[in-house]
């Protein structure tokens, strides 16, 4: 149990979660930025919001992940990028949770494509959100700002001081 807890504690976890999170997110913002009205449809489908917000939602979502996922790659404002990711991932889990549990229906996620003839999914992407959920929680937690760009400039302004 401690090695577990050594290695989920670990600067080196923390950097490989957070490229993974950091290039999924990314990837996932493409094709919604891209197609802005299936991405809506398919927010209109999860039937959480009022109508009235779906439009708005599926228009700066994808704006979001896209800038989280470049901050986590970089390093940049961390701690802000890791919790809004998390926020995200939880509010993923909470929206297909309630289709899959309450509503009782599979749905098209509209996580990497917003074809609107893509598979629908249901308790898989429940037991993916769940991973990826916890592998945010210890880029949130574990983050010691390791290889991150503000830690690589710093560096290097600190030795062009010292010369």
């Amino acid at each position: 149990m401690k090695l577990l807890k050594d290695i989920f504690a670990d600067k080196h976890t923390a950097l490989v979660f957070r490229m993974m999170l950091g290039l999924l997110f990314v990837y996932a913002s493409l094709d919604k930025i891209a197609n802005p009205q299936n991405f809506a449809q398919i927010v209109y489908n999860y039937k959480i919001l009022p109508s009235f917000l779906v439009n708005i939602f599926a228009i700066t979502l994808p704006w979001v992940e896209l800038i989280c996922g470049l901050f986590l790659i970089g390093g940049i404002f961390l701690e802000s990028s890791s919790l809004i990711v998390l926020v995200l991932l939880l509010a993923f889990t909470i929206g297909t949770s309630y289709n899959v549990f309450i509503r009782g229906i599979d749905i098209q996620c509209g996580c990497f494509t917003t074809s609107l003839s893509a598979k629908k999914q249901g308790a898989e992407l429940l037991f993916r959100d769940g991973i990826l959920l916890l592998m945010s929680l210890q880029v949130f937690l574990f983050n010691q700002n390791f290889a991150t760009l503000p830690g690589f400039y710093q560096k290097i302004l600190y030795r062009w001081l010292l010369k």
